[in-house]
């Protein structure tokens, strides 16, 4: 157990994202507390808290990512098992929130997910959620208890600012990211660009039109997740094509479903920069085309804030070089 300023707090982790959930516990300067997840014989998850949590602040580790339905489920039934042994607050540390890309109806009778998931975990006793860079901003007003959406990037404007990087544009793969372009080159001083596509059907995108200035300059590519990266590829040849120097891509979320890694390797990428919300195989991290940098950090003076019952909101800013 661990008592901060005066605070009952434990902190656990589920499956989907261990070593994340111990460098948040090394900041914080607490040990992971211990929990059995089990399955039966026909994948039922079984749960086991092998220490008392009535009366503590408890925070779960758990991003939503692949396997989504089984990592939800394994959080649920934590929360439940929790809210049932007398924990005095549920907290969710939900680095990547699954489900979020499902955010509206789109088309007729389509539903919507991330309205759903979030029901879901305020009916099985969540308190707060802790969330980063959501897919879209809305998804918070789905859920009727506090959600933070922590921001990647001052993480990210930290690395590239420390490249220093000469002529750079900030590009946005669609319209819906300018605003995360623009907050990025606002960061590093740099205009932006935006990529006209269209989307026929999911993880298809085709490159219509670019608006702005990319040539002889290093482009870097922001966005909130890369699944299959096509969209990406798509991107950096069109950026090569209009007489960019090199192209970067940072994004929070490595989603990188196949065949994703094949196909940034096989590109003109220079360099893919992402998080630690989505656990990377060695091999990917040994693949000297992907930097992935921690968020430890973020969240582990975001649960310290919300103990001393502190704001978050600074946690989000970044200043620049120029600024400083």
């Amino acid at each position: 157990m661990a008592n901060i300023h005066g605070k009952k707090i434990k902190l656990f982790s589920l499956n989907s994202n261990l070593d994340l959930a111990k460098e948040i516990a090394e900041y914080i300067g607490v040990e992971l507390s211990c929990c059995n997840v089990k399955r039966f014989a026909d994948g039922e998850v079984q749960i086991n808290i092998d220490e008392s949590v009535r009366g503590h602040h408890i925070f779960v580790i758990q991003s939503t990512n692949k396997p989504v339905n089984e990592n939800y489920m394994e959080l649920f039934i934590m929360i439940d098992a929790l809210k049932r042994a007398s924990a005095k607050s549920i907290n969710v540390v939900m680095p990547y929130y699954g489900y979020s890309r499902q955010d509206r109806k789109a088309a007729a009778r389509q539903p919507i997910s991330a309205k759903l998931m979030a029901d879901l975990l305020q009916t099985a006793g969540a308190d707060r959620v802790l969330c980063m860079d959501l897919h879209a901003d809305q998804i918070q007003g789905f859920f009727n208890i506090p959600i933070d959406n922590f921001r990647a990037l001052p993480i990210l404007a930290e690395y590239f600012d420390e490249k220093n990087l000469e002529d750079v544009v900030v590009i946005s793969p669609d319209h819906g990211g300018t605003t995360r372009a623009r907050r990025l080159a606002e960061a590093l001083n740099a205009p932006i660009a935006i990529i006209d596509k269209r989307r026929p059907r999911p993880n298809v995108a085709q490159v219509m039109n670019l608006i702005g200035e990319v040539k002889d300059k290093n482009a870097i590519i922001i966005d909130d997740m890369v699944d299959t990266a096509g969209t990406l590829v798509a991107a950096v040849n069109v950026l090569i094509e209009k007489g960019a120097k090199n192209v970067y891509c940072c994004c929070t979320h490595p989603i990188l479903s196949d065949p994703a890694v094949e196909r940034i390797s096989g590109s003109a990428l220079k360099e893919f920069v992402t998080t630690n919300t989505i656990v990377l195989s060695d091999e990917i991290k040994n693949n000297p085309k992907f930097k992935q940098l921690t968020i430890a950090k973020v969240f582990g003076q975001g649960i310290l804030n919300i103990i001393d019952d502190k704001a978050v909101s600074d946690l989000f800013d970044y200043r620049g070089k120029h600024e400083r």
